[in-house]
C-alpha cells in the first residue's frame, strides 16, 4: 500500500494508470462503444429493439456478450468474474459484485436472489479483493408492496407476511455480511418507496453495527432532502449507539422523478440544479469525516471534483489512505481514470462488478446507457480519454 507520503501528485488525467490493464484491442472496442452510446438516438431505440431480437430469438446474444456486456458486467456468475475480479484486484482496486437482474416478481425469484446475494457473501469472505457485497431491496420484494407501506396503507393478512418474507431474506444476507465481517451496500431506489427502505436499513444497522460499519444505507444527494436525512440518521445513531455505513450517490433516477412529480401533482423531490447536487454531496463528504469515528463511507461518484476534495480531505486530516473506513467507488468500464489513480496513491477503491445471465441483465445494461447520455459531458469525457491513451500508446511506439 503506497503511504501518505507518496511523492507523485494525483491527477485523474492519467491515462496510462488509468487504461494500463487494457490491451489495445480492449480500448478499441471501449472507444466504439461510447461512440455509440453518445448517439441518444440508438441509445433511446435500442431497448427495444434488442428485447424484440431477443425475444424472437435471432443470434445477438453473442454480439452483446462481447461488447456491451463485455465492457460494463464482470461474467454471467459468480465463478465467470473472477478473472474481472482478479485483474482489478491485481491494479489495487476491489470488487463489489451486482447481481444485476431485474424486474422479477415472483416469491421464487425473490428467493433465488436472495440466495445469489449470500453467494456474493461467501465469496467475499474467501476473497481478499471483494470488500463490499450489495443487493437492491427491490430484488427482495415486490416494488407495489414497497409502494404500499411507504404511503403508510395497511396490509391485508397476506401481504404482511408477504412483507415479513421480505425483511427475513434482508436479515438473512445482513447477518451474514456480520458474521463474515463482510460490508453490505443497500442501494437506494425510487423516492415514493425510499423511505420504507430507509426505515429497513436503520433497523438492520442498530442490529449489526453496533462495533463497527457493517451495514450502508444509500444517500442521493440529488435529492433535496438527503443531506438532512442523513445528518438526522447520524443523530439517531449516537442516541442508539450504533455505528453509520454511509454510500453517498448523486442519483440514477432524476428523470423518472421529475416525470412522476409532474404527473402526481407533488413538489419535484429533486434538487433545482446540479450545482445544488454538487454541494450537498461535497457537504455530506466534509460531515461524514467530521464524525468519523462514527462512520463508514462509501463515496460512490464519477465526479472528479468531488473526488479530489475527498482524496485532499482525506490527506489534510491526517487520515490513513488506507483505513476500511473510507472507500471510493465506480462502475466497472466506467471513469478508469478515477479508480486506477486512486489506487495508485493507496487510496481504497472499488468497482461496482454487475453480473448475471446476458439476457437478464440487460435492463440494467440500458438504464447505464441512458444515464451516461443524460449526464451531461459523461460520455464525451470518457471519450476523450480513451483517444487520449490511443495516441499515447501510438507515439509511445514511434
Amino acid at each position: 500500500m503506497i503511504e501518505n507520503s507518496e511523492p507523485r501528485t494525483l491527477s485523474f488525467d492519467n491515462t496510462e494508470i488509468a487504461f494500463k490493464s487494457k490491451s489495445d484491442k480492449d480500448l478499441e472496442r471501449a472507444y466504439w462503444l461510447f461512440k455509440i452510446i453518445a448517439n441518444n438516438f440508438l441509445t433511446k431505440v435500442g431497448p427495444s429493439m434488442t428485447n424484440f431480437a431477443l425475444n424472437i430469438g435471432l443470434p445477438i446474444q453473442g454480439i452483446i456478450r462481447s461488447t456491451i456486456f463485455k465492457h460494463f458486467c464482470g461474467g454471467e456468475t459468480i465463478e465467470g468474474c473472477e478473472t474481472a475480479i482478479n485483474e482489478l484486484g491485481e491494479n489495487g482496486v476491489g470488487t463489489i459484485l451486482d447481481y444485476s437482474v431485474e424486474g422479477e416478481e415472483t416469491e421464487s425469484a425473490f428467493d433465488a436472489c436472495c440466495e445469489e446475494v449470500l453467494r456474493t457473501v461467501s465469496a467475499a469472505s474467501k476473497n481478499k479483493y471483494i470488500p463490499f457485497s450489495v443487493f437492491k431491496p427491490t430484488g427482495l420484494g415486490r416494488f407495489e408492496l414497497f409502494e404500499k407501506v411507504n404511503a403508510k396503507e395497511t396490509l391485508t393478512e397476506s401481504e404482511q407476511a408477504e412483507y415479513q418474507r421480505m425483511l427475513d431474506r434482508t436479515d438473512r444476507i445482513c447477518k451474514a455480511c456480520h458474521e463474515a465481517g463482510v460490508k453490505v451496500l443497500v442501494d437506494a431506489e425510487h423516492s415514493w418507496i425510499q423511505d420504507a427502505i430507509d426505515d429497513i436499513a436503520r433497523e438492520m444497522m442498530e442490529k449489526y453495527n453496533m462495533e463497527k460499519p457493517i451495514v450502508y444505507n444509500t444517500y442521493q444527494l440529488y435529492r433535496s432532502d438527503k443531506l438532512a436525512s442523513l445528518k438526522a440518521d447520524f443523530e439517531y445513531a449516537k442516541v442508539r449507539g450504533f455505528h453509520m455505513g454511509a454510500k453517498i450517490v448523486r442519483g440514477a433516477y432524476m428523470e423518472i422523478e421529475r416525470a412522476r412529480a409532474t404527473q402526481m401533482g407533488y413538489a419535484d423531490p429533486i434538487q433545482p440544479n446540479k450545482a445544488a447536487s454538487d454541494t450537498d454531496y461535497n457537504e455530506a463528504i466534509e460531515f461524514i469525516l467530521d464524525h468519523l469515528d462514527n462512520f463508514g463511507l462509501m463515496a460512490g461518484t464519477h465526479n472528479e471534483d468531488s473526488s479530489m476534495l475527498l482524496a485532499e480531505e482525506i490527506d489534510k486530516r491526517g487520515i490513513d489512505r488506507s483505513t476500511d473506513r473510507i472507500y471510493f467507488a465506480q462502475l466497472l468500464g466506467m471513469s478508469d481514470n478515477l479508480s486506477f489513480n486512486l489506487a495508485a496513491h493507496g487510496y481504497n477503491v472499488a468497482k461496482y462488478m454487475p453480473y448475471g445471465p446476458v439476457k437478464a441483465v440487460m435492463p440494467y445494461l440500458f438504464r447505464r446507457a441512458q444515464e451516461n447520455t443524460s449526464v451531461a459531458g459523461a460520455t464525451g469525457r470518457e471519450l476523450g480519454l480513451l483517444i487520449k491513451e490511443k495516441q499515447r500508446r501510438k507515439a509511445s511506439r514511434r
